[in-house]
Order: C-alpha cells, then sequence, then structure tokens
C-alpha cells in the first residue's frame, strides 16, 4: 500500500476514534447529569419522609394525650356514678330496712324473706 492510502486510512481511523471518544464522553455527562437528579431526587424525598415522620410522630404525641385525658375522665365518671349508686344502694337498704321495722311493729304483718 502506498504511503498516502496509508495516511488516509489512519486518518479515518482516528476520525472514527475521535467520534468513539465524542459519543463516550457525551454518555458519560449524561450518566453524570442522570445522576445528579436522582441524588437531588433522593434528597428531596428524604427530607419529605422526615417531614411525614415527625408529623406523623406528632399526630401520634397528639392522639395518645387526648386518649389519655379521655381515659381519665371515663375514669373520673365512672367512679362518681360507682358512689353515687352505692349510697343510693345504701339508702334504699336503709329505707328498707326501716320500713320492715315498721311494718313489724304493727304486730299483724310478719316479713319473711321466704318465697
Amino acid at each position: 500500500m502506498e504511503e498516502k492510502y496509508v495516511e488516509i486510512f489512519l486518518e479515518d481511523i482516528r476520525g472514527k476514534f475521535d467520534l468513539v471518544l465524542e459519543g463516550h464522553d457525551v454518555l458519560r455527562h449524561e450518566i453524570q447529569r442522570t445522576r445528579d437528579e436522582l441524588n437531588e431526587k433522593i434528597d428531596f424525598n428524604t427530607t419529605m419522609i422526615k417531614a411525614l415522620n415527625n408529623k406523623i410522630d406528632s399526630v401520634d404525641q397528639r392522639l395518645s394525650e387526648k386518649i389519655d385525658s379521655v381515659e381519665q375522665r371515663l375514669s373520673e365518671k365512672i367512679d362518681s356514678v360507682e358512689q353515687g349508686l352505692s349510697t343510693k344502694l345504701d339508702a334504699i337498704a336503709t329505707d328498707l330496712s326501716d320500713h320492715r321495722q315498721d311494718t313489724e311493729l304493727h304486730g299483724r304483718y310478719r316479713v319473711s324473706e321466704k318465697p
């Protein structure tokens, strides 16, 4: 082969090699850009997840406090109702006992606890 053809051939190879290098450079930049975009999205999502976790923790805390408050009020209300019922039952028992004694004083009546 003549030197002229070899030079043309080498120049053609060099041109194709330069195209391959340019293609690799473009791909490298595209990969880096995509990587940067993904990192930004990951950072944004991480921030949003942290904010959501904080909000969930806040809601959980408020709900726990409300539940504790309702439980306390219900407990106090139940205690109050129990005490009121106990007082009323004691009063009814006293009234029945007084009524029984009064009935037995009349002589003709006898109260039996048997059916």
